[in-house]
């Protein structure tokens, strides 16, 4: 069966036909490096990760890209609050990053570039626009992109010109044609460091955050290549401004295939530091065991909005642990996946269309279930076997149950108050979820006139 992925750009599913047979080239935007990594960078680290893993499970040749960008406004800001350089930054929340990454069981991408090295080829890029009118200097130094001289546009936001002036909140112009132009070099500020100056034939200055990716993905995978990658709060104006500098350039379509991973949300809330609901994959490790984490994004397509709390974290945990117990009652078999059988058709099925881990993870509990009813090794070990494409059932069965049994008593408080609150505003839905998610993971509840008590079973 040919593997299908919805593409952001023509919003539909595509066959996946790649543009040299037998390969995949990827790639995903990755982090900007000033801070530790948050939940909604787990979100499209794992879906990513399952995207390439799945790919070279099909038997392709799989060049996967992720960049970091680390040179950034935030990025400058940060170091001098700090008193410390933005190499010195950069590489520790780099290697902050892999930390987590590495925890959350993803592997590293084929390549990492970091885009100050890519400077020289954004300056080309830059050069070829302006050669071709697609960009324009500004007294001020710096160089922007004329929009309205790209005819495609807005295509992969599916907005008209007019609709994204629309959305200008202010139109405050700075030497631009267009409110809609964004800058493709920075002029160098006198209070910045100079370690973020580069000279140009535009001046001493910086790129900006656009052109980076465009220059390191063409570097690295060529002027058109199979899948981009990213979260879905880069769909526009970010992956729009990459079509437009890069094709603009080159002429032809950058990437075959837009993918865009959902948002993390909290309480049914986009996760902003904004808001305050906004959650490190440290801080919530501190909780939860990472598989458990994974386990949570895996469960959920990638596409979809995923909703963050403890009640949903502690419900992944207790089917995890379910998945666990089986391979623990039947120790599994080493097998080699034998893609006719029924339960691994069905799990490759759900994997070719569009990555469709929901019904994919379904089959890993049917399989689960037929385990513990048949006691078969060899499909005990058909489920690790299949576990192990999504990252999953690797740990020893006893070591992770262990792991999992012991439960701190203000997180089940916090449960019970939530449930509480759930009750006192009527949605008795989510009270009876609590209490389910409470039981899986075997707590048992007794309320009374004086409230609720707890027990283990």
């Amino acid at each position: 069966m040919t593997i299908r992925i919805y593409s952001t750009l023509t919003r539909a599913l595509e066959n996946l036909t790649p543009l040299i047979t037998g390969q995949v080239r990827m790639y995903v935007c990755g982090m900007t490096v000033y801070d530790l990594c948050h939940l909604g960078h787990a979100r499209s680290m794992v879906a990513f990760d399952v995207v390439q893993r799945w790919l070279r499970h099909s038997g392709y040749q799989v060049t996967y890209v992720r960049n970091v960008t680390d040179i950034d406004d935030k990025i400058i800001r940060r170091a001098t609050e700090n008193g410390e350089s933005i190499r010195s930054l950069t590489d520790r929340m780099m290697e902050a990053l892999h930390q987590d990454a590495d925890a959350l069981g993803i592997e590293r991408p084929s390549l990492e570039p970091r885009a100050t090295d890519f400077v020289p080829s954004m300056l080309k890029l830059i050069g070829q626009l302006e050669d071709k009118g697609l960009a324009y200097r500004v007294p001020s130094g710096d160089v922007n992109f004329a929009v309205r001289k790209f005819a495609g546009y807005g295509k992969l936001s599916a907005k008209s010109l007019d609709e994204l002036h629309a959305g200008e909140r202010v139109a405050v112009l700075d030497g631009k044609e267009d409110p809609l132009d964004f800058v493709l070099w920075k002029s160098a500020k006198p209070e910045e460091p100079q370690e973020v100056k580069w000279n140009s034939p535009f001046g001493a200055g910086r790129p900006g955050w656009h052109i980076e990716c465009s220059a390191m993905a063409c570097d690295l995978l060529g002027q058109s290549f199979d899948i981009h990658g990213g979260g879905a709060d880069l769909q526009f104006p970010h992956h729009e401004n990459e079509i437009a500098q890069t094709e603009g350039v080159h002429g032809k379509p950058m990437a075959s295939i837009w993918m865009h991973n959902g948002f993390i949300n909290v309480d049914n809330v986009k996760m902003s530091k904004s808001l305050d609901n906004f959650f490190t994959i440290r801080e919530v490790l501190k909780l939860f065991a990472p598989e458990v984490v994974r386990f949570f994004v895996v469960r959920s397509h990638y596409r979809s909005a995923l909703n963050f709390s403890d009640v949903h974290l502690d419900d992944a945990r207790a089917s995890l642990k379910r998945l666990y117990t089986a391979l623990q009652l039947v120790p599994p078999a080493p097998v080699a996946i034998d893609w006719q059988d029924a339960y691994a058709l069905r799990f490759k099925a759900a994997m070719d269309e569009d990555f469709g881990t929901p019904e994919a993870v379904a089959v890993l509990f049917e399989l689960a279930a037929e385990v513990n009813r048949s006691q078969s090794a060899l499909l005990s070990g058909l489920l690790k076997a299949l576990g192990a494409i999504l990252g999953l059932l690797q740990s020893h069965p006893q070591d992770f149950l262990q792991a999992g049994s012991e439960v701190d008593e203000a997180h089940i408080q916090s449960m019970i108050d939530a449930r509480a609150q759930a009750k006192a505003s009527k949605d008795f839905a989510e009270a009876d979820r609590i209490r389910k998610a409470l039981g899986d993971i075997g707590v048992v509840l007794k309320d009374s006139a004086q409230g609720t008590q707890w027990e283990r079973a």
